[in-house]
């Protein structure tokens, strides 16, 4: 599993991601992990998927809780299938209010090594 950085980045031309398998004409599809941050407390990963679910198909969706309190950290990852997809979910909820917040939303990054 690879672990994903926190750290929100700017999202210029076309988006990386892991190809996942083919749609019906044949053609590859990729997976792009997106970072979805200053979440309320309060989204669970469900409603986090039906966020993204509106803008095109979510493979996973994780709000990442604290090892030590079990409590919501405040941000999360998407998984969404297709490039396109994630493209419009970034430009549509990146600055959109949730729960009286506003999201920063990114494509992912790899996480960097620990120092």
């Amino acid at each position: 599993m690879r672990r994903m950085s926190a750290e929100p980045t700017t999202v210029t031309g076309y988006l990386s991601g892991r190809q996942t398998g083919s749609d019906r004409e044949g053609k590859r599809l990729v997976s792009v992990n997106i970072y979805v941050g200053n979440l309320p407390f309060s989204v669970t990963n469900a409603e986090l998927e039906d966020l993204f679910g509106e803008h095109g198909t979510v493979s996973s969706a994780q709000v990442i809780m604290d090892r030590e309190t079990g409590r919501a950290r405040g941000f999360g990852f998407v998984e969404m299938e297709g490039a396109d997809a994630a493209r419009a979910a970034i430009e549509a909820l990146d600055g959109a209010e949730v729960g009286g917040r506003r999201l920063k939303v990114n494509e992912a990054r790899e996480r960097q090594g620990r120092r």
